[in-house]
């Protein structure tokens, strides 16, 4: 993926969402090609030289200082999640073009923890969003995981490419925007990630949905909310997810869903654990059909 050309279109994306009315700017007749800011009004806004954000734009000043960018992000209004992907397209840290990465692996203590955590769905993203590790609870709250095959185990291709997520989520547009803006961030992280770049257009050729959300330029790190799912055999179920980065590995995010104490989801959520746990003890289904999310209710036990 082109640093430079991802630099212009999140740039470009911005400042279309800022009239230049927002900003106390004069604007004279005539119709304007750009939806939002010009750049030469951004430019004066921020302080610097027209002749220098259009080369800021275009990727061509990587010695920009931070002030430049702050002052480029305050007029813009970016968030935090934003000014930070702004500073590594602007700013990228030097490294030597990337092949395909080494299978990720977790620690096996990693896997222990996820185990002993019985009654709260778990499980472990690695690089583009893949998961490497889940307990049991999420398993069966989520996907048969174990009955995929690996490049199969990756949320957007779930959320983008299958579709039973659609009921599954019942917010499903919530959900498909949040990997797109992750998976965004991702992005400006790893601009030189071969496997990215086909992830991207895989997705990018099967489901118009994903292009709509990747043109958009949107951009937001995994971090903690709220979610529906509803699951085929118990029912919707409300979690509250909280992400945190592994030590060891940036690249690896811990991801639990909790329930509120008392409530309807929790009533559901341990419905479900039973079940599982049967399930388990009794070798699982013989015929259990393999795919993304658990769609066919299965024989209780």
């Amino acid at each position: 993926m082109d640093r430079r050309a991802e630099l212009t279109e999140f740039l470009k994306s911005r400042r279309a969402r800022v009239q230049p009315e927002d900003l106390g700017l004069k604007v004279f007749g005539g119709r304007r090609r750009v939806p939002g800011l010009r750049r030469e009004e951004l430019a004066q806004a921020a302080g610097v030289s027209a002749d220098y954000y259009v080369r800021l734009e275009q990727g061509r000043t990587d010695n920009v200082s931070q002030e430049i960018l702050d002052a480029v992000a305050d007029v813009l209004g970016l968030t935090v999640d934003e000014r930070k992907h702004l500073a590594r397209l602007a700013k990228p840290v030097r490294r030597a073009t990337r092949r395909r990465t080494a299978t990720q692996r977790i620690r096996p203590g990693l896997q222990r923890l996820l185990d002993s955590m019985d009654d709260v769905p778990a499980f472990v993203l690695g690089r583009r969003m893949d998961v490497l590790a889940w307990n049991q609870l999420a398993a069966a709250l989520i996907a048969d995981f174990a009955s995929l095959a690996p490049n199969e185990r990756n949320v957007p291709r779930m959320v983008f490419l299958d579709p039973a997520s659609r009921d599954f989520y019942p917010d499903w547009d919530a959900v498909a925007a949040e990997s797109v803006d992750y998976l965004r961030m991702y992005a400006g992280r790893y601009p030189d990630d071969p496997e990215l770049a086909e992830l991207v257009g895989e997705l990018s050729i099967h489901s118009p949905e994903f292009r709509e959300h990747w043109a958009r330029h949107d951009v937001k790190d995994k971090s903690f909310g709220t979610k529906v799912l509803h699951h085929h055999l118990v029912g919707e179920i409300s979690v509250r997810y909280e992400t945190l980065q592994l030590p060891g590995d940036p690249d690896q995010l811990l991801v639990t869903y909790t329930v509120e104490p008392a409530s309807a989801s929790e009533q559901n959520l341990r419905l479900l654990a039973s079940w599982a746990a049967a399930d388990h003890d009794a070798g699982g289904p013989a015929d259990r059909e393999k795919s993304r999310f658990p769609t066919q209710t299965p024989e209780l036990p």
